[in-house]
């Protein structure tokens, strides 16, 4: 993985961890205990998830450039399948409070998109390949006069 890669994936893990944390803090405060396990655990899923996701399309995008945008689609797609089944199989546990993970979930799910979205915009990526300038001069120098 590239150096910008690992500095855009932690440009957008850091706040989301930042905002599970201050969940987890106000779930504590409301719900309780099982409030804050189910925040903890709500965040660890979104960067887990959406980290993988990052990892998976920057992959694709070197290895296979013309599938990125559909590789794209397909993986939130299915980043949001997987959660929907994450949230059905955990709807009735008592580990931790359901509420607490679920708004968290959301919260949480929304700060990463924010953040990699920030993160994207403030890259300055290249979408033209400089010349490489060896000394060499350029083939077509233009009109002689």
């Amino acid at each position: 993985m590239r150096s910008d890669d690992v500095r855009s994936l932690l440009q957008a893990a850091v706040p989301t961890a930042i905002a599970g944390a201050l969940a987890a803090l106000i779930s504590g405060l409301v719900v309780g205990g099982k409030g804050a396990v189910g925040a903890v655990v709500a965040t660890l899923v979104v960067i887990l998830f959406m980290g993988i996701g990052f990892v998976v399309l920057q992959r694709t995008a070197k290895s296979l450039p013309h599938l990125f945008q559909a590789m794209g689609l397909m993986l939130y797609t299915a980043q949001i399948l997987l959660l929907f089944v994450f949230v059905a199989a955990f709807k009735n546990t008592t580990l931790f409070n359901p509420k607490a993970f679920a708004i968290t979930l959301v919260a949480t799910t929304l700060v990463w998109i924010a953040a990699q979205t920030r993160a994207h915009m403030k890259a300055k990526i290249l979408y033209v390949e400089p010349d490489s300038m060896k000394g060499d001069k350029p083939e077509n120098p233009g009109p002689k006069s």
